[in-house]
């Protein structure tokens, strides 16, 4: 089977498109490329989406934590504190078992059973209370003069918030976003080595790069080429970010800008 032909038949087999069984002998280095690569398509829907979702959810969360009410203020904290604090690999076994259990009562949460929507809850969630986390403090840090003018100016309530504080606050906590969104596509490699289950064997790109080292015993093929595809990704999202992040301070004198860097977490 020439290269092209593996690609062909290969190249979407994550998503159930092209050749239904996996490679049984041979295992070039096509055939590793191909499937990591199609695996990546996994990896790319969880992060995307988990992401965009996310994001509206943690402002909220860190809106919710700095209010004077406590009826915002303690549910904000507690997701945040939940989240935070908990392993992300117990966060996913625990999720799968509880829509399970839902499943059997109320048909509904069957579908939550599988990865596609229940891991995806799972890194909703997870983001949303790290990078509300992350908004909580940047709201702490706005100039109070900002907060001062704008009210001098006539604005207040939602305008204010909508012109200044909430602009303001995702200029000061983009680079530390851009990092949680490093992570959590990092972090999507998680899923199938948790709870929820790889149906038809239609798994992710680590999914895919364990079942090359499982069948060569030889990992110093799959796992690299497993981390040139992330090390493409984390870029793409740096330059997406960096984008942004030129967009928010467009306003600022280009010597005053903050240059977006990559600073991987290698703790968390």
């Amino acid at each position: 089977m020439s290269c092209v032909e593996t690609i062909a038949d290969y190249a979407l087999r994550s998503i159930g498109f092209g050749e239904r069984l996996l490679p049984r002998e041979g295992y070039t280095l096509c055939q590793q490329f191909t499937l990591i690569g199609s695996g990546m398509i996994w990896n790319i829907y969880f992060g995307v989406l988990a992401l965009c979702s996310g994001f509206v959810l943690a402002v909220a969360l860190a809106v919710g934590k700095a209010s004077a009410n406590p009826l915002f203020r303690k549910p904000a904290e507690w997701v945040i504190f939940v989240f935070r604090g908990s392993p992300l690999f117990i966060q996913f076994f625990f999720a799968y078992l509880l829509f399970l259990s839902l499943k059997n009562s109320y048909p509904f949460f069957g579908a939550f059973t599988a990865a596609w929507a229940g891991a995806l809850v799972v890194l909703f969630l997870n983001t949303a209370a790290y990078s509300g986390e992350i908004f909580y403090g940047a709201l702490r840090s706005i100039p109070r003069g900002d907060m001062e003018a704008a009210e001098a100016y006539g604005i207040t309530g939602w305008n204010k918030f909508r012109r200044i504080t909430f602009p303001t606050m995702l200029r000061l906590a983009w680079p530390a976003y851009t990092n949680e969104a490093i992570f959590l596509f990092h972090a999507t490699t998680l899923v199938f080595f948790s709870g929820f289950p790889a149906w038809q064997q239609r798994g992710d790109a680590l999914y895919y790069a364990n079942y090359f080292a499982d069948k060569t015993f030889n990992p110093f093929v799959p796992y690299p080429i497993l981390a040139f595809y992330f090390i493409l990704l984390t870029l793409s999202v740096v330059g997406l970010f960096a984008l942004a992040s030129r967009r928010l301070n467009r306003h600022l004198p280009r010597e005053a800008r903050q240059k977006l860097r990559l600073r991987p977490n290698f703790l968390r």
